[in-house]
């Protein structure tokens, strides 16, 4: 068993196993195989062959044999799978042509001295001569101790001394080479620099592996097979613990690669209190937290890259019938995980324990202090785990116990757990520490609170009651609740899509987070998954309008003003507005990768910052255009700073609406002439009509021209004779689910046949089931992704404005059905695998929710 290994070695290889490119390279006599009497029965251990086999079939893993057997000798020996590299003849053979590759005078060196060592060997019993390409090794096991002595002292004296000849002496063993320069450590090199290795663990047993352990340096591990001095870390004393070894850093780096739990993207419930978000799974585990804001790095990243990444767990400890030794009982799952009624506090029950969760927003508003606080009542006992692991787990910390609490050092900022009461056992696995708990909330009286708090030290007890301060940070939720239109139609689910909106708005600056996550796949394992902790204009806009039509006009005049300081920051040029910015309204930086976390389920990369800020997207201006025109309805009057918005909204349009773009689906491809972004500019222009109209200033002339010019335009070049729709792009075949808002934006009238007909070809190209695609064309990614939840919304609208309600009714249906149990949606949904796919909970998903309830409520 791996727990048998020491715990300082099994650390180093749960570290080591977490790098980006690993090289594993092991000896073979004395590692994979037991040193035997005759070396031709040298036989590796099955297990041994079962690592190294799955080791060399995980990605970002190469696994090495270098031995001082001759190549040939070792592959037929060994039989081990193709995928693992052999190095012969301590690391002079790495191919099949080697010999063909020596000079011509160190092929007659090496028959020389091969005739030479045949002299020595002659009549000595016990002794064997192994010639190799470039090599000749004498073994002495098998001999008295003096034949070997007497042997190995002529070669010493004799043809060891001759020019161009090295000597590599192991155990009962020297071995004379032709070439010079070649040993194990310049193997292990070579295969480094090949392999682009981050890291190598080399095991070894033999003296001439201490070439290889003297070149490991930085994050390498060298493991000792055996007694003898050496230059390795650590030491194992036989084989069989080895193979131990090999089968710990098998398991660590599966788990690393693949994800440890991969829980349901779906399954996770968001907390927020407008100043930060956070995730729990459905067993009590914060696997996502940013701070200070939710565009800040994370704290907790277990999402992305597991338990190394940070978390914060309570569960019940394990009691009673089934409980093993170390007092856990795995798969204990909870009965149940509710939000509260009307907020975003989310409890977790299990019996005898129930976690409530929720963020406190600061104190004072102008801080970004967020408390996260854990309630655990009941009168089982119960575990605790918190492991803080700043800047998505880059940076070392330390846990300091001190009274009622634990401080987090080595963060940017100050990071408090107040914890009355817990004795914690601190532990560390050499470069972080965790702190670990049981606690019996019967001898508490029935309660504990935990507090973790951000931007202090302080471990003081809070003023007020816990109970009183649950209900200061609900009120407001509750009260806000209260006061929404909600349809009569999926009225629980409606309120929750509501309620998810307000959490992702971000209260400090009035932007709008596109989505609470990073990274999270839109294919499993595949490599699309981007960074949506950003405010998208086009994003943000549909969200607040969604809150508009619920009867919450807060956030979109909180975001109207977000839009209207960044449109200032462009000095007069809005149509060199960006897609997306920072939740402040600054520009990003450039987008990057974090190599070291594996992904969520492995889903690489993980990205931080969105390459899509550099990208032209001229539908941007629409949804804005369309929130202006809802919040002035609902408000009966314009505001100034919404003038100058709507203004340069079309001077925006009016200067770049002819130009080819990268569409709202921000393909990394060239730009084209996207149908959905043309309808978009017409949208503006027409909205700003509609506004300017209304509200006493008139319809300019120029607006008017401009809209019938772009409507125009679109209705001509965006039909596709060949496919008999609206496409998307002019000339492209290809169809998209954006072009049904020719007839959603009201540019054409529901009845007219050219809307209905792209009504019929998105439903026949694109529809699966309970989802919409977006698109099925070659965006230049590999891979593919789910079915898109606005999309489906999308489609709902259009049966509805076509006159199939039946068929409206039973897609809502279906959309709602793919929700989580605390009804979240992410981005996407595949409907073969039916689990939720794209990060969570995505605005997109709820807006879309609410309209086609809104729209199905009021038909």
């Amino acid at each position: 068993m791996t727990n048998q290994l020491d715990p300082a070695l099994r650390a180093a290889i749960g570290r080591i196993a977490r790098v980006p490119q690993l090289l594993v390279a092991t000896d073979y006599d004395g590692v994979l195989a037991p040193i035997v009497e005759d070396p031709n029965k040298a036989v590796p251990l099955p297990e041994a062959v079962a690592a190294i086999r799955a080791l060399a079939a995980l990605p970002q893993t190469t696994v090495a044999v270098v031995s001082g057997r001759a190549l040939r000798d070792l592959a037929t020996l060994s039989r081990l799978p193709s995928e693992v590299h052999l190095v012969g003849s301590h690391g002079s053979e790495f191919d099949v042509g080697f010999v063909e590759s020596l000079d011509e005078s160190l092929v007659e060196l090496h028959g020389r001295l091969l005739a030479e060592l045949r002299a020595i060997t002659r009549n000595k019993f016990g002794v064997r001569l192994e010639a190799k390409p470039a090599s000749i090794a004498v073994h002495t096991r098998s001999a008295p101790r003096d034949v070997a002595f007497s042997v190995i002292e002529a070669i010493r004296s004799g043809p060891a001394t001759w020019p161009d000849v090295t000597v590599t002496q192991g155990k009962e063993v020297i071995e004379l080479a032709v070439i010079t320069n070649k040993n194990k450590g310049t193997a292990v090199d070579a295969l480094r620099t090949q392999q682009s290795a981050s890291a190598v663990l080399f095991m070894g047993d033999d003296v001439t592996d201490e070439n290889a352990f003297k070149v490991l340096h930085g994050p390498d591990v060298g493991i000792k097979v055996g007694p003898g001095e050496t230059a390795a870390q650590y030491r194992v004393a036989e084989p069989i613990e080895a193979v131990r070894a090999l089968a710990l850093l098998l398991e660590t780096r599966r788990h690393w690669l693949f994800g440890e739990r991969a829980v349901p993207i779906e399954r996770h419930s968001m907390l927020s209190d407008g100043h930060t978000v956070a995730l729990v799974t459905p067993d009590a585990r914060v696997t996502w937290l940013c701070q200070p804001w939710p565009d800040s790095s994370a704290i907790f990243a277990d999402l992305l890259g597991g338990a190394p990444a940070g978390h914060f767990s309570v569960s019940p400890a394990g009691n009673g019938p089934g409980a093993q030794a170390g007092g856990e009982r795995p798969g204990r799952l909870p009965l149940g995980q509710r939000y509260r009624p009307g907020t975003m506090t989310v409890e977790t029950r299990w019996s005898g324990l129930t976690v409530t969760d929720w963020l406190e927003p600061p104190a004072d508003p102008t801080t970004d202090r967020s408390t996260l606080v854990r309630v655990l009542t009941g009168t089982a006992r119960a575990r605790l785990e918190f492991a803080p692991r700043p800047e998505f787990g880059q940076v070392s910390i330390r846990l300091q116990p001190l009274g009622d609490g634990v401080l987090v050092l080595g963060a940017n900022e100050p990071i408090a757990l107040l914890a009355p009461g817990v004795e914690w056992d601190i532990v560390s696995d050499g470069s972080q520490e965790t702190a670990r708990a049981e606690v019996d909330l019967a001898a508490l009286g029935g309660s504990l609170t935990l507090e973790l708090r951000f931007g202090t030290d302080s471990i003081e007890p809070s003023a007020l009651p816990v109970g009183q301060r649950q209900a200061a940070a609900e009120q407001p939720w509750q009260d806000w609740s209260a006061k929404l239109r909600l349809p009569r139609l999926a009225r629980d689910q409606v309120l929750r899509s509501a309620l998810t909106l307000r959490g992702l708005c971000h209260a400090p600056t009035g932007g709008i987070l596109a989505a609470a996550t990073s990274s999270l796949p839109e294919e499993l394992g595949g490599v699309r998954n981007w960074d949506y902790r950003y405010c998208w204009l086009r994003d943000g806009a549909m969200t607040a309008r969604a809150l508009v039509d619920v009867g919450s006009l807060d956030e979109a005049e909180a975001f109207l003003r977000w839009v209207d300081t960044v449109v200032e920051r462009t000095g007069g040029h809005p149509e060199w507005l960006h897609p997306l910015y920072t939740l402040n309204g600054e520009e990003l930086g450039p987008e990057a990768v974090i190599d070291t976390l594996p992904g969520y389920a492995g889903s690489r990369p993980v990205r931080v910052g969105n390459a899509a800020n550099r990208q032209l997207q001229l539908d941007v201006f629409g949804p804005v255009a369309d929130l202006l025109a809802a919040v002035t309805d609902a408000r009966g009057s314009v505001r100034e700073e919404e003038w100058r918005v709507i203004e340069a909204m079309v001077q925006a349009v009016e200067r770049r609406w002819h130009e080819p773009d990268h569409g709202i689906w921000e393909d990394r491809l060239p730009p084209r002439h996207h149908v959905y972004s043309k309808v978009m500019c017409w949208l503006t222009v027409d909205r700003a009509l509609y506004v300017s109209g209304k509200h006493g200033r008139g319809e300019p002339p120029e607006w008017v021209q401009l809209r019938d010019r772009i409507g125009a335009n679109v209705l001509e070049y965006g039909w596709h004779d060949g496919v008999g729709a609206y496409t998307v792009a002019y000339g492209e075949s290809e169809m998209d689910a954006a072009s049904l808002w020719v007839g959603l934006s009201g540019l054409l009238p529901d009845d007219d046949p050219r809307f209905l007909a792209t009504v019929l070809r998105v439903e026949a190209e694109l529809r699966s089931g309970p989802v919409v695609y977006r698109y099925h064309w070659d965006d230049g990614l590999p891979g593919r992704e789910g079915g898109f939840h606005l999309c489906t919304a999308w489609l709902i609208e259009a049966y509805l404005r076509t006159g199939r309600r039946g068929d409206a009714e039973e897609l809502f249906e279906q959309m709602r059905k793919t929700a989580g149990p605390t009804g979240l949606l992410p981005e996407q949904y595949d409907p073969l695998a039916e689990r939720g796919l794209g990060n969570h909970p995505q605005a997109y998903s709820h807006l879309g929710l609410i309209r086609a309830a809104l729209l199905l409520d009021a038909a």
